[in-house]
């Protein structure tokens, strides 16, 4: 039978993140960035089947870049002849998607009247579906979007406790983000359980530059940590997480900075890289912490701590836990991280197999505990192939 890829395409301001997958087995023969976009440095970086290509683009827009990334495949006119469809990430569809969707002239339409909620993303996303269409004219478009997992939370999760007509008028509620990763990864942890997943009672915690956890029982989510917009939540690379909303009115009184610095400051330079000083990354404050840098040390510490506190006031939601899974870059390979927030939630009973740990829970279906209490796992998301899998579904559907 002949094969069926997607080209999911993630789509930033300045960058694409692109691959080719089939749909079926998640293999990934193409994979690449389009970086720096529209300025002099912009760079085309890409393997296909296994041969390493780096091309220099100078000033390339993303519909420039779309059309090498096609041009590219040129000399494999088989890959290219298979591709059925281009799977968009959409990084905020509102209240309008609950589910991935096929793109038309009215999806469009949404996706653009979703931007006020999401200025920084959904505008470049647009961007790129655009240039997707206007390169494969032929093939279905599909949006898949990091919101709509979380469309099943209920009122009391979502809503916040401010005058009811910000909703009604402005939309002001807690969206969530992340919950491509959210639904992949409660998914696998289920066929690795080997148990179905309408039966299950999950946490998930997606760990990288950007951090959100979510309760998800019966496999749907009911609660998540990030809100209106990503900055609300966890401890991050760069972001705050939660703050005292009054901060804002403090430093503007305080500092004299207009409010849109200290939104950009919550943003940019707070979270571990603005605790520790130094970086925002988690291998880097280790390594610092070891070697006696104590504001390292505190950054880790928050981090866990802030984690922790988040996975316990989700657990409400669910009742019971029958698993606690991490994942993303943080999640998957900081095994000090996964052992400190699991001791931390000694309330729960999880007792960590630090051997189990150490290895990731490579030889142990994930699991990272031993049987005297909930189970802990570890497990590697993969927001691309879901991509690719929820474009094939529409399409044959």
């Amino acid at each position: 039978m002949t094969q069926q890829y997607v080209l999911v395409l993630n789509c930033g301001s300045s960058s694409i993140k692109f691959a080719i997958i089939q749909a079926a087995t998640g293999e990934q023969p193409f994979s690449g960035i389009a970086e720096r976009l529209h300025s002099a440095e912009a760079l085309l970086k890409f393997e296909i089947y296994g041969e390493k290509i780096r091309l220099d683009i100078p000033n390339a827009s993303h519909l420039d870049a779309v059309q090498r990334i096609v041009a590219s495949l040129d000399d494999h006119p088989t890959l290219k002849s298979q591709l059925i469809a281009v799977g968009h990430r959409v990084v905020h569809g509102g209240e309008a998607f609950s589910q991935s969707t096929v793109i038309d002239d009215k999806t469009l339409e949404g996706i653009k009247g979703c931007s006020r909620l999401a200025p920084l993303h959904n505008p470049a996303n647009v961007i790129g579906i655009e240039a997707a269409m206007s390169a494969f004219p032929s093939l279905p478009q599909v949006a898949v979007f990091d919101t709509a997992f979380h469309q099943s939370m209920p009122a009391q999760a979502y809503l916040y406790p401010i005058p009811y007509n910000l909703y009604e008028e402005q939309g002001v509620r807690r969206y969530g983000f992340h919950g491509t990763s959210h639904r992949f990864v409660t998914a696998e942890a289920a066929r690795l359980l080997n148990k179905p997943l309408n039966s299950l009672a999950l946490l998930s915690a997606h760990l990288g530059n950007g951090c959100s956890a979510t309760a998800v029982l019966n496999g749907q989510s009911i609660d998540t940590t990030m809100g209106l917009t990503p900055l609300e939540g966890l401890v991050m690379g760069t972001r705050s997480g939660d703050v005292d909303p009054s901060l804002h009115g403090y430093l503007v009184d305080q500092l004299g900075w207009d409010i849109h610095e200290v939104v950009d400051m919550l943003n940019k330079q707070s979270g571990l890289k603005g605790l520790s000083g130094i970086s925002n990354d988690m291998r880097t404050l280790g390594e610092e912490a070891e070697k006696g840098n104590k504001r390292c040390a505190l950054a880790i510490d928050v981090f866990c701590y802030r984690l922790a506190k988040h996975l316990g006031a989700l657990a409400v939601s669910l009742g019971r836990i029958d698993a606690l899974i991490f994942t993303g870059g943080i999640g998957e390979n900081a095994a000090m991280i996964r052992s400190k927030v699991l001791k931390q939630l000694g309330v729960f009973g999880f007792d960590v197999d630090e051997t189990m740990n150490m290895q990731h829970g490579r030889d142990n279906n994930g699991c990272i505990t031993t049987n005297l209490g909930p189970t802990a796992m570890v497990v590697a998301t993969n927001e691309e192939w879901l991509i690719a899998s929820d474009a094939a579904q529409l399409v044959h559907a």
